[in-house]
Parts: C-alpha cells; sequence; structure tokens
C-alpha cells in the first residue's frame, strides 16, 4: 500500500509506505461522528446494541449493520441536513476553480482553509433557508418550554437533521408505522398518497393545542392515527408517540396537559403505548422480535411499576404477539411419553408486532413451498455447481465476494439458453438486472400473470443481505409454484436498513443447499478486503498505487485532503474523472461527515447558486424513495413538476414537496447508501470523530466498493484496526431460522407418517 503525507501539497498516491493497520501516532479519535444531540433520556435496547452516527436509519443489532439503526435512514435520507434540497450553497461568482470568491479583499488563504470558511457560510445559509421555510409556522416559533421541545423534535426527524436515534435517545429509534408482509415498495415516481381531510387535521390541532403540544404537529398526527385522531388522542393521549420524532417523555407531558393527575407512569394506557413504541424502535434496528426481559427491562427503565404484568396485559389485550421458541418441540416430546423438556433446553419467549410476525411466517411458508417444489432434478447439462444445485432445487443460496457475481450471471444465461424464463433482481442498479423494488412495483421486470405472480421460471436476487423481512416476503409470495429462487450474496456487508436478517438466518437454518463461491477478488484491493472479511487487516503489496492510505491529523485536513483526491489526484494519476470517484463515510453530521464533504466538494466540482431547492444542474446526488434505497443520479434540471434526475439512464422525477427529503448531494455518501454499487475509485474517509462507528462488516461495505482504486483518509489511528479484529456486526433478533428449521424438519418427518 501507499501512504500520503500530512504534509504533502497534493493527495497523490506515490509514496509506499505502511497499510492502514500502522497508521500515523498523531492521529485522535475524538468520539462519535454526529456530535451535538442532547442528553438521552434512557432507552434500554437489545443486548450489544448502540446507536452510530450512520443512522440510515441504520437501526439495530443485524447481521452486516453497523448499528445505524434507522434503517437506514441516512441510508434511507433521514438525515438530509447539510447538502439537502434546502442547502445553498455559497454564490462565489467565480470563473474558474480554485479562485477566490468575487469580490473578496482578503489575503490568500490556504485551500483547507478556503474550505472550512466556505463551510461556515453554507451553514449560515442552510440556517436561514431553514427558518424561512418554517416561518408560516408561527405557532411554532413563538412556542417555548415543552411545546417548543417537542416541535424541534418532530422537526429534526422529520427534517432529517438528526436520525431519531441520535437526536433522542441511545437506542432504539424513531418509530414508523409495520406494513403489511405482501405490500410492495412504492414506485418510482409514486403519487402522493391521499392525506388526512382538512376537518381531521383541524380537530387534532385543537386537541394538540389544549394538550400544549405545536399544533404544526396535527397533519403527522392525522396521518398516523387516521380521520379519528383527535377522539384516539383525547381517550389515549399516549398514541401522540405514533408521530415519528415523538419521545416517551413529551408524550408524558401532553398526557399530564390533558389528564392532569390521572396521568402517572403506572397508567395502562402509557405502558400499552410503551411496549408497542419500543417495538418499533427495535425494528428500525433490524429486529422482527425482542426476548420478553429486554422488553421489561425498557419498560422499566421508563419508569413503568410493574413491567412484567404490563407486558402480560398489552399480550393479553392482542397489542403484540408472544412467541415461546422451543415450546413447541417439548410439548411433542411430551406426547410420545418422553419426559417433558429433557434435552429441549430453554424455552426463549419472544414479542413481536403484529405486521413483522406474519411477514416472517409468510416467508419462511414461502421459502418452504419453494424448497420443496421439485422431487428429481432437472437436466440442464452439467455446468458449475451454481447451475447444478439450481437444476435440482427450488430454493438455492451462493455466497461469495464481488468477483463471485459473474456465477449467478452464467447461471442466468444458461438458463435463458435453455428455454427458461429468468429475471436477475439487484438491491441496486446493476447491468443486465432489474432492481428489486422495480420488480415488486412492476415498473421493472417480467410483470405478473393473472394470478398476480412473476411470469417467470428462475428469479436470481443478487445482494440478498439487503433483504428486509417485508421486502423479502413480498419477493417470495410472488414467486410462482414450480419456479426456482436463487438468493446470492457476500455475507460479510452491511445488512438490510429494514427489520430482519433474511439472508443469514436462511443461511444459519440449513434448509436449501449453499454454494459457496471459491473465486476470489482479484487485485490488491480484493486482497485487503478479503482479509477484512476474517477479521485481519493486513498490509498489501499495490505496486500500481491500487491502494493509497493518506494519514490526517483532524477533520478540516481530512476534507481539504479528500476534495484533493476527488478533484485532482486520482484522475491524474489513474485516469479516473472526478464523476467515477465516490466518497464514503461513516456519518452524515460532524466535521468531516457526508454534509460537510458534500459541501466542500460541490464547491469544488459543481460550483453554484442552489437555485433548485439547494441543487443545481450537473450536482451528483443520492435518491432515496423509501428507507433503505438510495439510487444514485444526477441532477438535470427542475420544473412546477419537481426535480428531474437522470438516474442510471432513467428520468426520475421527484415532486417538489418531496424533494428535501428524499434528494441529497451524493459525491460523499455513507457505507449503507453505497452497498450493491461499486465505483472505479472510491475514498474512504475515516475521521476521528468517527472512531465509535467503525465494525467490520462498515469496514468490509465501505472498502469492497472500490474497483481499481481505494483511498484511506485516514485518521482514526488504531481504532480501524481494532474494529476490523474486534467489532463484528451487531446480531438481530429474529424468528425466520427457527420457523424454516421447524418446517424443514416437519417436511423431512411427513414421507415416514
Amino acid at each position: 500500500m501507499s501512504t500520503d503525507r500530512p504534509d504533502a501539497s497534493a493527495a497523490d498516491p506515490t509514496t509506499p509506505t505502511p497499510g492502514p493497520s500502522a497508521p500515523s501516532p498523531d492521529h485522535t479519535a475524538s468520539g462519535p461522528a454526529d456530535t451535538g444531540s442532547p442528553e438521552a433520556e434512557p432507552t434500554p435496547s437489545a443486548p450489544g446494541e448502540d446507536a452510530t452516527p450512520d443512522a440510515e436509519p441504520d437501526p439495530a443489532p443485524a447481521a452486516g449493520e453497523a448499528g445505524d439503526a434507522v434503517p437506514a435512514a441516512a441510508d434511507s435520507g433521514e438525515e438530509a441536513g447539510g447538502g439537502g434540497p434546502g442547502a445553498e450553497p455559497p454564490v462565489s461568482g467565480r470563473g474558474g476553480v480554485g479562485e477566490s470568491p468575487a469580490g473578496s479583499e482578503t489575503p490568500a488563504v490556504s485551500e483547507a482553509a478556503a474550505e472550512l470558511a466556505a463551510q461556515k457560510v453554507e451553514r449560515e445559509r442552510i440556517a436561514r433557508r431553514k427558518a424561512e421555510r418554517q416561518a408560516p409556522v408561527e405557532a411554532g416559533g413563538k412556542l417555548s418550554g415543552k411545546a417548543a421541545d417537542l416541535l424541534a423534535a418532530v422537526r429534526a426527524v422529520e427534517g432529517g437533521e438528526k436520525p431519531p436515534a441520535l437526536y433522542f435517545d441511545d437506542a432504539p429509534a424513531a418509530p414508523r408505522k409495520a406494513v403489511a408482509a405482501t405490500a410492495p415498495p412504492p414506485p418510482r415516481n409514486p403519487e402522493p398518497a391521499a392525506g388526512p381531510t382538512p376537518g381531521a387535521v383541524a380537530s387534532v390541532e385543537a386537541m394538540l393545542t389544549r394538550g400544549g403540544a405545536p399544533a404544526a404537529l396535527a397533519g403527522a398526527a392525522a396521518t398516523a392515527l387516521g380521520e379519528d385522531a383527535a377522539d384516539l388522542l383525547a381517550e389515549d393521549p399516549w398514541r401522540l408517540l405514533a408521530v415519528a420524532g415523538v419521545r416517551p417523555a413529551q408524550a408524558d407531558g401532553f398526557a399530564r396537559a390533558l389528564l392532569g393527575p390521572e396521568a402517572g407512569p403506572a397508567d395502562e394506557r402509557r405502558a400499552a403505548a410503551l411496549v408497542g413504541w419500543l417495538l418499533e424502535q427495535a425494528a428500525l434496528k433490524g429486529h422482527t422480535a425482542l426476548e420478553a426481559p429486554t422488553l421489561e427491562s425498557a419498560l422499566a427503565q421508563y419508569g413503568v411499576p410493574a413491567p412484567a404484568e404490563a407486558l402480560e396485559r398489552a399480550i393479553g389485550d392482542g397489542a403484540v404477539l408472544v412467541f415461546n421458541e422451543g415450546e413447541e418441540a417439548e410439548a411433542e416430546e411430551a406426547e410420545e411419553g418422553e419426559e417433558a423438556g429433557e434435552d429441549t433446553g430453554p424455552v426463549r419467549v419472544l414479542v413481536g408486532l403484529e405486521g413483522y410476525a406474519l411477514a416472517e411466517e409468510s416467508l419462511a411458508d414461502g421459502l418452504a413451498r419453494l424448497a420443496g417444489g421439485f422431487d428429481t432434478p432437472a437436466d440442464w447439462g452439467g455446468g458449475s455447481e451454481l447451475i447444478r444445485a439450481a437444476a435440482g432445487h427450488g430454493l438455492v443460496t451462493h455466497t461469495g465476494g464481488e468477483a463471485a457475481r459473474a456465477e449467478p450471471r452464467a447461471l442466468a444465461v444458461a438458463a435463458r439458453e435453455l428455454g427458461l424464463r429468468v429475471c436477475l433482481a439487484a438491491h441496486a442498479p446493476a447491468p443486465d438486472a432489474v432492481t428489486t423494488a422495480g420488480l415488486l412495483a412492476g415498473t421493472e421486470g417480467p410483470g405478473r400473470d393473472a394470478d398476480g405472480q412473476f411470469a417467470l421460471d428462475l428469479l436470481i436476487v443478487l445482494d440478498a443481505p439487503q433483504l428486509d423481512v417485508e421486502t423479502a416476503a413480498a419477493l417470495v409470495e410472488s414467486v410462482p409454484d414450480g419456479a426456482r429462487l436463487v438468493l446470492s450474496g457476500d455475507p460479510g456487508v452491511l445488512g438490510s436498513a429494514g427489520p430482519g436478517r433474511v439472508f443469514a438466518d436462511v443461511l444459519a437454518a440449513r434448509a436449501c443447499p449453499q454454494v459457496v463461491s471459491r473465486v476470489p477478488d482479484p487485485g490488491p484491493v480484493g486482497e485487503l478486503v478479503s482479509g477484512i472479511g476474517i477479521g485481519e487487516l493486513n498490509q498489501v503489496d499495490a505496486p500500481g498505487k491500487e491502494v493509497v492510505i493518506v494519514p490526517v491529523r483532524d477533520a478540516g485536513e481530512a476534507v481539504h485532503r479528500t476534495v484533493q483526491l476527488v478533484a485532482e489526484s486520482v484522475p491524474r494519476a489513474f485516469g479516473i474523472p472526478a464523476d467515477s470517484v465516490q466518497v464514503i463515510t461513516p456519518g452524515h453530521g460532524g466535521s468531516a461527515g457526508t454534509r460537510a464533504l458534500n459541501t466542500a466538494l460541490k464547491e469544488r466540482l459543481n460550483p453554484g447558486p442552489g437555485r433548485f431547492g439547494g441543487f443545481d444542474p450537473g450536482d451528483r446526488v443520492v435518491h432515496v424513495p423509501s428507507p433503505g434505497r438510495a439510487v444514485p443520479a444526477t441532477v438535470v434540471s427542475a420544473d412546477a413538476r419537481g426535480l428531474h434526475l437522470d438516474g442510471a439512464g432513467a428520468r426520475i422525477v421527484v415532486p417538489k414537496d418531496r424533494v428535501e427529503s428524499q434528494v441529497r448531494h451524493g459525491w460523499a455518501v455513507t457505507a449503507h447508501q453505497a452497498v450493491g454499487a461499486r465505483w472505479p475509485a472510491v475514498v474512504v474517509v475515516l475521521p476521528g470523530d468517527a472512531a465509535q462507528a467503525l465494525s467490520r462488516d462498515w469496514v468490509y461495505t465501505a472498502f469492497g466498493r472500490a474497483e481499481r482504486h481505494l483511498s484511506v483518509v485516514h485518521g482514526v489511528d488504531q481504532a480501524l484496526a481494532h474494529a476490523v479484529a474486534q467489532v463484528p456486526p451487531k446480531p438481530r433478533t429474529t424468528r425466520l431460522t427457527g420457523l424454516l428449521s421447524a418446517l424443514a424438519e416437519a417436511a423431512r418427518d411427513k414421507p415416514g407418517e
């Protein structure tokens, strides 16, 4: 590998030195990447969880997620502070890159200082523009105390300034409503959903005013609770927790204002609302259920006096579901005359929301249906191990790195030559593949038959680790009987933004053939990433400067060197244009997060006034139409219909009212936003304040996005090696493995009945 010295005049990959495991000793790690969140009230989470700066909604524990709870929504676009539609870059009036702003009378300063100054001006402009947009809501602007805090909290979440898990609590993130397992993701240009009626909003507004809450929340509350929202809030004020961004302390204040002394910590309505809220928080961190003791502990931290009894009441009322894993096997043994409990192990009690439970059960049934669909193998004329496995089975898993993606593509070619209808689907736009979201929405792929099933014989899903439980259930339910499903992906990458760990659970259940690719990723980058996958950060021989380490002392220098790499060094040394160089960093906030980096990169690569809601033609952006999806695009124009984007050759029109929440600048993204895609060159920025956000799967994902060249702007000292060696992916609590194992065992026993 190569290292650029911090005192070099340009970040040009030239001098060989130690790799990422041996950074310069003067680096420091100052704390989380996204700073400035207020003191958080206690909010327990499942064991081993904590919120991280990459809150895309990178929710929680899961195979492959670094704890960015929510899903990502940052990855999902929920964190749209700087660099978002409302960010108006400084108007420089310059004639060329690198010149001083017009009218500047000050002496020449260093490029790093100029970039930091530009960031300061940018933040001030962002603040002014946000104030202007919020000006019409005069009631919110004049609030104080509890109501002002509540409005600020909700605006911070809805506007994307802070991911809920970071703004409020150490763990679980902001709630969102579960959707039916069969509901497909929205189409690329969805029609605006019908909102609540003006009458319903007015009624909620009056109720909120009575409770001292800002009337500006009326629309969000009516949308979350329905036309009867006002009556529901009057009957149970804690249902205000259904509004994204509202935390328990604020719902308690609202309840006290409406109910007076009756609103105490022991109120059954409060406990029931907290149970649902905590499970929604956990879902955003990747869980489909929580163990009962974990949930009881969380309720106790919120002051519920008898958490076990409160949980029992919630289960009895049908607000949540309870699952006793292991109980069925114990009962069967008892019926057969064996001593109950013998050799069965402890029973694990899980509690979950109905929507996620149904999705997980539907997914398990669908996978079992496909796995048992073929009694005799078809004759596909031999071929690779994957082709032979797919010929004989309805469900197959395939694992491997980036180079291994050639194997499922070869399978698709072979199946088409046999006359089969084949569809290759990927998480992000990819050659010869449709997107999973487009396939489900009907905007891409083979379409559906009269029964609503996909018109295909073989579905190959790349990037299977990115499937959350609801998307996977919708996908599997749409695969017809007699068709084959191949789930392919790299188990080492970050997991899905939504709840569940589908691919990891299917692998763990061993309910179908598993093909493991032996094709290594080529070159120094491939060698480096392969080592990271097994917990080793090795120095690699990179004679062509394929891997370069750029040590930095602070965040300001990190921004400066990153801009140099993207705009000058990489294009000059490797012939890769700047628009093919992708910057990846752990978080959106902080002095070297995506917002700060995008501000500096826009100023250098595509300066402009941001006349289209903070954007200009030619800006690189990411479009986030739904949580967990980040589509790279370029701004084309804007008109009365909205912002026009070019995404992988497809025209996307983002309605005006959705630009702020769905579009952000994309020169710099998080690893969750980058997963599933690759670029000729990647610059990974690791500022000192991002050390706590690093984990093995995050580093593996970020480094693995590079095809030809990887630069690491290194400011985390030994935290990088520590993360690779000792910070594995966070676990997620799910039920799919147990469900699949039980179904597979039942299928094996059936022939002998």
